[in-house]
């Protein structure tokens, strides 16, 4: 049974037991922000499971595309060393939310797995959390599993929760014994063994407690299931093979690295990781950038950088000179766009943005790897073990190497990456960027918009509807300092309970104008925004004395604000040219919106063309041009972003 029908059989198999058979989602995940990426089938399920949402099913199947390469879930060092560890791996997964429990749970798991994949039941063990009696009993009295194959484990290996605080429960993996030879050889290896002998293929979490602040489990009125099964796994266990990269997963990629390289796999040990962990990389490359991801130095696109770099690096190993990337990364197309058709409607985008990026590296990559081995060469020479984190940096700075690209070069040598002084002299060209920006125009200090926050002041905007308020003065700040009054020739950064002056956010200028009072003038300068909700003035007395607690009349410079949102449409009218003419893929990644010009950052794999560039001026004088109606409404920001 090749990979394709495993996956069509798992999908066939839930939807005739009442689930609704639901598409992967992104790997960018569409509603949970604390998330680089989808790293399991529940991602996209989460509001469910938190009752923040509902549907007309209450049952659930998909295939999920996920990845694991930050935080607790990092598996990108271990990826081709080992049979099992991937970044991009598929999560067959069935849910339940509040509809059945444990009992169907556990054997919708077993009769998938012996009846319609055959695997020999005799050769699977299952644990369960130590306080777990109702999960074991099913596992015994009902399924009829010999106690000598259910094990009872602690919170740590059986226990799940979404956070903190959160639904949680105890959870019962499903494992396939793939015999002594792929064992570690120990006396004690047993079920919970650290090598490959015991392979867990199938997790079954129960989510029937919410754990509050205090710790306190309380029961849930209506448990849900949440399962997660590595198709990879799955497959090697079904297909008879112990590794993963030996099922037909894989098989197709990995014959596209040996007709690209005249590499045989199999062959050596040293060669074999090289082509594992291109077969891997090529995988995430092709779907990350298929959902929208590009190579960059910050986010998801440094990850992206990473994997990319990592394969690249390797393939040198295999004797590539030149770009392949994306020669393997069309492979993973053909091999997988019959389950991901999004693959095949980003082909072309895929090859051209992963030819750029090897290209731009390539360039460097050679002058790197001389700087390491002369740094090998030198501690070889002074007896050492120790690579130079100043050294690193250099990499990482000047040729572009992530740090765990060096830390994979050392570790083949067997040398220790010296991480602290990496990170020093990170932290000391962070520290020179923040001074070279010292000294701008920020508003008032964090010191005091602290103090500000902790008296509870706020300030309620009103200038998208008007451009003129009656206020009160409620802070003066000078130098930093707060003061009870400013007189004439003096500069405060002046507060107020109601303000038409838009702060300085979202790249876009903040406002000027006036201020009058009983016996003063202010000219406004300038509006900063240093929290959601405050507004700060930077003003001049001109004329009297202004003090803490006294009203004042503000007025917004009308001719300046229309062209600033005159600006600001443009942007909109810009973003869409530059998405129509260069594509989806392109993101603002900064602005600046003002009466005098606008400038807007975006997202491209390369210099924008002159004749692309006359097309996105084209379509945007069209339409300033066509005398279009200007609209707008006010949308929760989920909604507006979305």
């Amino acid at each position: 049974m090749t990979g394709a029908e495993i996956r069509a059989a798992f999908l066939s198999y839930f939807e005739k037991h009442g689930h609704k058979v639901l598409p992967s989602s992104s790997l960018v995940p569409g509603n949970d922000p604390s998330l680089l990426f989808t790293n399991a089938g529940m991602v996209q399920f989460k509001e469910y499971f938190l009752g923040l949402a509902s549907a007309d099913w209450k049952r659930a199947a998909t295939s999920q595309r996920c990845l694991r390469v930050s935080g607790k879930h990092n598996d990108l060092d271990n990826v081709g060393y080992t049979a099992r560890h991937h970044t991009l791996f598929e999560m067959l997964g069935n849910f339940s939310f509040g509809n059945y429990f444990k009992k169907d749970a556990i054997f919708f798991g077993w009769d998938f797995l012996t009846r319609e994949m055959g695997i020999d039941g005799e050769r699977m063990t299952v644990s369960v959390f130590r306080e777990d009696d109702e999960a074991y009993d099913i596992w015994h009295k009902t399924m009829g599993l010999p106690a000598s194959r259910i094990v009872r484990f602690d919170e740590e290996d059986n226990f799940w929760a979404m956070g903190p605080t959160g639904p949680c429960g105890p959870c019962s993996e499903i494992m396939y014994d793939q015999g002594e030879e792929a064992g570690c050889g120990r006396p004690s290896c047993a079920v919970g063994c650290d090598c490959d002998r015991f392979l867990e293929i199938w997790n079954l979490v129960f989510m029937q407690f919410n754990q509050e602040g205090d710790g306190t489990r309380v029961p849930l009125p209506k448990p849900s299931i949440d399962t997660g099964m590595g198709l990879e796994r799955l497959a090697a266990a079904v297909q008879g093979v112990k590794s993963n990269y030996d099922t037909d997963l894989f098989r197709g990629i990995i014959l596209e690295i040996e007709r690209l390289s005249g590499v045989e796999y199999g062959k050596s040990s040293l060669h074999d990781a090289a082509t594992r962990v291109i077969a891997d990389h090529s995988r995430a490359t092709a779907f990350l950038i298929a959902d929208g991801i590009l190579p960059s130095n910050e986010g998801r696109g440094y990850v992206l950088r990473r994997i990319m770099r990592r394969a690249l690096r390797h393939g040198k190993k295999l004797g590539f000179e030149g770009p392949f990337l994306h020669q393997v990364a069309a492979a993973v197309v053909r091999e997988f766009s019959s389950a991901y058709p999004e693959l095949e409607r980003s082909a072309s985008y895929i090859d051209t943005v992963a030819l750029h990026e090897e290209k731009r590296f390539l360039e460097t990559l050679d002058a790197g790897l001389r700087m390491v081995e002369e740094e090998f060469a030198r501690i070889g020479k002074a007896g050492g073990t120790v690579f130079a984190g100043s050294v690193a940096f250099k990499l990482y700075d000047t040729f572009g190497f992530p740090v765990d690209l060096t830390a994979d070069l050392c570790r083949e040598r067997e040398v220790t990456l010296d991480t602290e002084g990496f990170e020093t002299e990170m932290e000391r060209q962070r520290t020179q960027s923040r001074e070279a920006w010292k000294g701008g125009e920020v508003g008032v200090s964090d010191a005091a918009t602290a103090e500000l926050a902790r008296a509870g002041v706020s300030a309620e905007f009103v200038g998208y509807d008007r451009l003129e308020a009656g206020a009160r003065v409620v802070a003066l700040f000078r130098d930093g300092e707060r003061v009870m009054s400013a007189a004439e020739g003096e500069e405060v950064d002046l507060v107020t309970d109601v303000t038409p002056f838009y702060g300085e956010s979202g790249g876009q200028v903040g406002d000027s104008g006036d201020g009058t009072g009983g016996d003063f003038r202010l000219e406004i300068a300038d509006a900063q925004r240093p929290t959601q909700d405050l507004v700060v003035h930077r003003a001049k007395v001109v004329e009297g004395k202004v003090g803490e607690g006294t009203t004042v009349d503000l007025k917004v410079n009308s001719a300046l604000r229309r062209r600033t949102q005159a600006n600001h449409t443009a942007t909109h009218l810009l973003q869409a040219a530059l998405r129509e003419v260069l594509g989806a893929h392109v993101k603002q990644a900064g602005s600046y919106v003002g009466p005098d010009k606008l400038r807007f950052d975006f997202t491209h794999f390369e210099a924008t063309p002159a004749g692309a560039l006359r097309a996105v001026e084209d379509h945007v004088n069209d339409a300033v041009f066509s005398d279009r109606p200007v609209s707008w409404e006010y949308l929760p920001f989920e909604d507006a972003t979305a």
